[in-house]
């Protein structure tokens, strides 16, 4: 099912600035049961990057509309959540009033193989570096060519994801997910002041390391440091978390922390 602007309908107008210019953002999270999950996580990081954007964020009992008629179609699906700063004319100024538009479109909840779950995955190490770009930073923009082009990169059905460094070798993120570490009793995930995407699921993460009694440290590292990790997890709204068993020549042995952190994200399903 697809809603724009509140309508059943799946085409755009050509002159739609998120089509032309890639000028919005999106989010991403699932349906389960027939309520979205962590909605208030997600509406609060669709604020802070239209306010980024300087695109008019709905309110949020507009998205509820929408999302209650998805749900009542589809009780347990992905959601894509995508605002664009909409019509304008050709040139990259932007209208002086400009009226957003809101997509939202369902798909299936991804079956991922079981063992990736269970036993962890297989971490393909990118050759694509990502740019900086401190203005948008954190920010889930329209632009993500870096993450097709480094997706590219494998076709083997048995590795899960790809991780992808700066241009001066820091860990940054999955092309989908964010990334956290253990080691030495302390949990570390990328700083990504520069670039990368700030993932809700990844807050939720951050939130729990009081609870945890795990100090947390968000800072540049590069791969030797990540590699030399005891346990190392992989996050995002649809998959959740998965421990990494492999990375190039290093493996892990199943830890303990990634099924914790599982464990407490179903209890706190806010």
């Amino acid at each position: 099912m697809i809603l724009i602007n509140g309508q059943e309908r799946d085409t755009i107008p050509v002159d739609d600035r998120g089509l032309a210019y890639g000028d919005g953002l999106f989010r991403t999270l699932v349906i389960r049961g027939g309520m979205p999950v962590a909605w208030r996580h997600h509406y609060r990081k669709l604020s802070h990057d239209c306010a980024v954007l300087g695109i008019a964020c709905p309110e949020e009992s507009v998205w509820m509309e929408d999302l209650i008629r998805l749900s009542r179609c589809e009780p347990a699906c992905v959601v894509k959540i995508t605002v664009t700063r909409g019509r304008g004319a050709r040139g990259y100024a932007g209208p002086a009033t400009a009226q957003p538009t809101r997509i939202l479109s369902t798909g299936p909840i991804p079956a991922y193989p079981a063992g990736w779950l269970k036993d962890g995955v297989r971490l393909h190490l990118c050759r694509m570096r990502l740019g900086h770009q401190p203005g948008l930073a954190g920010v889930k923009h329209l632009n993500r060519l870096e993450n097709v082009l480094a997706r590219m990169e494998w076709r083997d059905p048995g590795t899960a994801e790809g991780l992808l460094l700066d241009q001066e070798g820091n860990v940054i993120e999955g092309t989908m997910s964010n990334v956290f570490a253990l080691r030495a009793g302390v949990l570390y995930t990328p700083d990504l002041g520069r670039c990368g995407v700030a993932g809700v699921t990844r807050d939720r993460i951050m939130a729990l390391a009081p609870e945890l009694a795990l100090p947390l440290q968000v800072r540049n590292f590069p791969l030797p440091f990540l590699l030399q990790a005891e346990e190392v997890f992989l996050c995002n709204s649809v998959i959740g978390v998965w421990q990494v068993r492999e990375a190039g020549e290093k493996t892990w042995d199943r830890g303990g922390l990634t099924g914790t952190i599982r464990r407490l994200l179903d209890e706190k399903n806010d």
